[in-house]
């Protein structure tokens, strides 16, 4: 895929090297600690300053984050070398999601409003809580953001296979495509039934928005590579099927526990992810990923 020379979005904010306390809990355990030694004896709490005197001269680090502070300071951003291309990159898949979007919304009578990207590793503060690397990319409605960490790029590699930057920008756009779901009420659909229906029947429904997602990611694809001068190259196609298969939910829990439980698929399986994305690659409709909304769920 080419993508050098084209706009970079001004929505990407790069988080890269903050410090960020490793458990927001920790707040709780030092609440207690203060209980407990406002409720002893004298004695008692001058034994505990001597211990906490002690404990901060020699484990200043790990008592600091024990209280809710981090000590480290923020690493220095590099400004150099893959730091700065791997912004550049999500910056120029940005610009090209808004692109392709305003323009695909609004022939379907829809007003287009751009999403954020916050760009971090290990974790970030978002609203109401910290987000952890291990969670992977994921879009947060309630401030309309793209969070990821790019070395979830490296695991894709090296643990499923799934090379390439379009396999990459397959990921973004997955995203990306959350964001246009938000847009069009899909999202808000899947939040009310949460605790209305049965977990079987929740799960089935955000199969099927997960896929609209892949679908909306091929939408992108189709269009994208209509409007930018030589967007897709050979192979990128295959790249983000391969990854759409990488991550499917029957695949991901095979490698896992060995086992495959369909009524616990939140995302669908590898087959089911690579047809949506290619199907909305080869038809650029939006209209087709609404079947998945009247589709039986066996036939998806």
């Amino acid at each position: 895929m080419k993508w050098r020379g084209r706009r970079k979005s001004t929505h990407v904010t790069d988080r890269r090297g903050e410090a960020i306390p490793r458990s927001s809990g920790s707040n709780a355990a030092a609440g207690l600690l203060l209980g407990f030694f406002f409720r002893s004896s004298r004695k008692t709490k001058l034994a505990i300053i001597l211990v906490a005197i002690f404990a901060f001269t020699f484990f200043r680090g790990p008592m600091m984050e024990m209280i809710g502070l981090s000590e480290l300071a923020p690493t220095e951003q590099s400004h150099s070398g893959q730091n700065d291309e791997m912004r550049d990159y999500l910056s120029v898949m940005m610009a090209d999601n808004e692109t392709v979007w305003t323009n695909v919304l609004a022939k379907q009578g829809l007003r287009y409003r751009p999403a954020n990207m916050i760009i971090y590793s290990q974790r970030t503060q978002i609203p109401g809580g910290i987000a952890d690397a291990r969670m992977g990319p994921f879009y947060l409605p309630a401030n309309e953001t793209i969070y990821i960490d790019p070395s979830f790029f490296s695991e894709l590699k090296e643990k499923f296979g799934a090379k390439g930057d379009f396999a990459e920008a397959y990921v973004v756009a997955h995203e990306y495509g959350h964001h246009i779901q938000n847009i069009m009420g899909r999202l808000q659909e899947l939040h009310t039934q949460r605790g209305t229906v049965s977990k079987k029947e929740y799960n089935q429904h955000s199969v099927r928005v997960e896929l609209q997602a892949d679908f909306l990611a091929g939408v992108f694809a189709h269009h994208a590579n209509n409007t930018f001068k030589e967007f897709l190259e050979a192979g990128d196609i295959e790249e983000a099927m391969r990854c759409a298969e990488a991550i499917g939910d029957d695949r991901l829990q095979q490698q896992s526990q060995g086992s495959v439980v369909r009524d616990s698929f939140t995302h669908g399986t590898s087959k089911q992810r690579a047809y949506w994305f290619q199907k909305g690659y080869t038809t650029g409709d939006l209209k087709e990923g609404e079947k998945l909304y009247t589709l039986p769920y066996s036939q998806l």
